[in-house]
């Protein structure tokens, strides 16, 4: 039975929406930032992880989806609740689309900037820094909401290898 109790009164901004869906399902950040909307399927609670964004390691590099780090694809069941969030977020996006009208860029993506383009890693680093900052946390590294993700679910249970 899925619970209809919502951890946040007030819909989230697009970076607190990464954040926290980044928090409860474990994802790279990678995968997180190349998660496209045809990946999320509300009515099963899922998303499947298929590839990631990265950056190619050169100078002024491009952004390319690349495979995952291990090569293997994965669907994760999200928490109801992290459901909600991405639909709130899915809704904020199309009136920033409308918004924007035809300069948006429309990539598919689920976390963009606000013309729909994806997400510099760098834009993303600096405001998660700040947030990690501001609550006197300034060691915290993105990938330690992944970790926090694996200690919570073995905790409640989940078996260790499909964490």
């Amino acid at each position: 039975m899925r619970s209809k109790a919502r951890p946040f009164s007030k819909p989230l901004k697009a970076i607190e929406a990464l954040f926290t869906v980044n928090l409860f399902t474990g994802m790279r950040e990678g995968e997180v930032l190349g998660l496209l909307w045809d990946c999320v399927d509300f009515k099963a609670g899922t998303a499947l992880i298929d590839k990631q964004l990265q950056r190619e390691k050169k100078k002024n590099g491009r952004y390319l989806f690349a495979p995952l780090k291990n090569d293997k694809s994965r669907t994760i069941t999200a928490a109801p609740w992290v459901m909600q969030i991405l639909r709130a977020h899915k809704a904020r996006q199309a009136e920033q689309r409308l918004k924007m009208g035809e300069f948006w860029e429309d990539s598919g993506l689920v976390f963009t900037d606000e013309r729909g383009h994806h997400l510099a890693i760098h834009t993303v680093y600096k405001d998660f820094k700040a947030v990690v900052c501001s609550i006197g946390c300034p060691n915290t590294r993105f990938h330690d909401l992944r970790h926090s993700y694996a200690v919570a679910s073995i905790r409640s249970g989940d078996d260790i290898k499909a964490i």
